[in-house]
Order: structure tokens, then sequence, then C-alpha cells
């Protein structure tokens, strides 16, 4: 006998991770997808995003005896500036194909900051290949950066790589500014740097490919002014963007999410510091759980009566129950 359940879904840059459980209890079982969902001229793909998601969560709510899976919630990274076409097509392909009533639509922003602090006043910093802030007092969202590697993203660990890798050609020309470590590191990443463009220009990845060699960045830091210089500045780009977000009032808490942070005290040490200048009021406090912890928290709370978070169309909407009330 099965009964109903939720969904919770994180559709990020390296792929697609869902958990289905009983509202009430912790999750029931988990799958992922290593395929990120493709985006388009619409933005990011519904159908795509589907095919995926729909034999992941029919194994799992199979696997923990749950169907329908009447509450879902879909953090999805691009949501907020390429999201019009799930925002129109996924909720009913959620209800026709897993017996979806009530949705919960977010960016991944939105998702991590759930998921590292809850639903209380504060700000988030999320790194990883990208980067975004987002903050809240409870009554609307902000969010900074988050504008991809071309436009901005300031700290990423596409930032990180990218700077690192031209620090290293400028050693390779003799140009002032270069690092004879980070050329070391980058013949040894990628072969002879002359190649890089070639290499690099083409491919469709070029975030992660940049984000990957963040970590040689980190590992000269302690040796090489150049690298240390490199995550200063990517600290201080993370400052100002928790700082433009981050609510004025009380004592906002202030959580740190996502990979980058795995680069260790060469980034955080200077972290720390930037955002003890900026944001002295705020308490920075461990995150709770990640990403697909915050879409199991908003699933959970939605099938409870309790989702209280401020809706906004490009960060966060709540889709009525299919021929029922609208959620609260």
């Amino acid at each position: 006998m099965t009964v109903p359940g939720y969904l919770a879904v994180d559709s990020g840059g390296s792929g697609l991770r869902l958990a289905v459980g009983v509202p009430g209890r912790a999750p029931a079982a988990q799958r992922e997808s290593r395929e990120p969902v493709r985006t388009g001229a619409r933005g990011i793909d519904p159908a795509h995003l589907m095919a995926q998601l729909v034999p992941l969560a029919r194994a799992s709510a199979a696997e923990a005896g749950i169907g329908p899976l009447e509450t879902a919630a879909v953090g999805a990274a691009g949501f907020a500036t390429l999201g019009d076409a799930l925002r129109a097509e996924l909720p009913g392909a959620l209800a026709r194909e897993l017996g979806v009533r009530q949705a919960v639509l977010a960016a991944d922003a939105v998702t991590a900051y759930v998921g590292a602090l809850g639903p209380r006043p504060g700000a988030v910093l999320a790194a990883g290949t990208g980067l975004i802030a987002v903050g809240t007092d409870l009554t609307a969202w902000r969010r900074a950066d988050g504008w991809g590697h071309l436009l901005g993203d300031c700290g990423s660990g596409a930032w990180i790589g990218r700077a690192g890798l031209e620090a290293a050609l400028r050693a390779h020309d003799g140009r002032d500014g270069g690092s004879a470590p980070l050329l070391a590191g980058a013949e040894e990443q990628f072969g002879p740097v002359r190649d890089l463009p070639g290499m690099l220009y083409p491919r469709s990845d070029r975030p992660a490919v940049l984000a990957s060699f963040a970590p040689w960045v980190a590992a000269c830091a302690a040796h090489d002014p150049v690298a240390a210089d490199i995550l200063r500045a990517a600290a201080r780009h993370m400052a100002e963007s928790a700082a433009a977000v981050c609510p004025a009032d009380g004592t906002p808490h202030m959580a740190l999410t996502g990979g980058l942070f795995r680069l260790g005290d060469p980034l955080l040490v200077p972290l720390g510091e930037e955002l003890a200048g900026r944001l002295p009021h705020a308490r920075q406090v461990p995150a709770e759980g990640d990403p697909l912890h915050g879409s199991v928290r908003i699933a959970t709370d939605l099938a409870a009566g309790r989702f209280t978070l401020p809706g906004e169309p490009a960060m966060l909407c709540a889709v009525p129950a299919q021929g029922d009330r609208d959620p609260p």
C-alpha cells in the first residue's frame, strides 16, 4: 500500500538530484543524474528536465512505497533569468506525470538559502562554479550577482580559475602580473598553454573547465603572492555581494554554502576578514544543509501548511493545487 508523499528536486550545473519522502519524516529515497538540464532559446528546457526527473522520481517512489507525489519543490539553476518556460510548463507536466497537486518552483539560490538557514532573515553566499548571494527579511528576496561567467559570478570558482590562467599566460608572455607557479600548474593540468584558447573557447562547459583550475590557485597561495592576491580579490567580491543582500536591521544570520569553500583557509581567511568589515552586525553560522535539503524543507512545509517564504516570480513561485485551493 502506498501513501502520498513529496518530491524535492535540485537541478544545478553538475546535474539533477531528487529526494522523495512522506511529510514529517526524513527523505525515504534519493537519486541523481549527472547530466545538467539543457538551456536553449526559451531558457531552461522543461522537457529535458522532465525526461530526467520522471524515471528517477518513479523509481524512488516505488522503492520507498510512496505515491502519488502530491507536493513538489523544484530548485533550478538559472531559474531567475531563464525560468519562463519552467514556470509555464512544469506545473502541468508534474501533475500529469507524477500526480503533483501543489508545487513550489524556485531559483537554486533560494533552495540553497533555505537549506542553509531555513525560513529566517539573513543572507547566504552560494559559491561553486558560479556565485550568487541571496538575502531576505521574510518580506522580499534580494539577490546579487549570479550573472554567469561572462558577465559576473565575481569571486566564483570560474572567476578564480580564469584569473589564475590569466596570470599563467602573463608569465608565459613575460608580462607584469605573471605567476611562474600558476604557469607550471596550468601546463601540468592542461598541457602547453599556447593551446588553451583552442581547447577552451569552443567548449560548452567553459565555466566548469575554468573552475577546475581554482584548486591550483589555492594550492599556490601560500608561497605565490599573485595567487594570494587572486583569492583576496575573490573574497572582496564575495563580501560585496553578501553585503548587498543582507538585511540591515537586527542580527541576521549569514551562511556560506557550495563546493568552492572546500578550498579552505587560502580563501576562507580573507573572506572572514572582508565579511567582518562589511557585515559587523551579521552572525555567521554553519550551513544546516545543501540545496536539496532546502527543497525538502520547502516541500514538507508546503505539505504541512507551514509555507511562509515570500513569493517573487523570478525567485520563488507557489503553484495552486490542481483543482484545489491556493497553497498558503
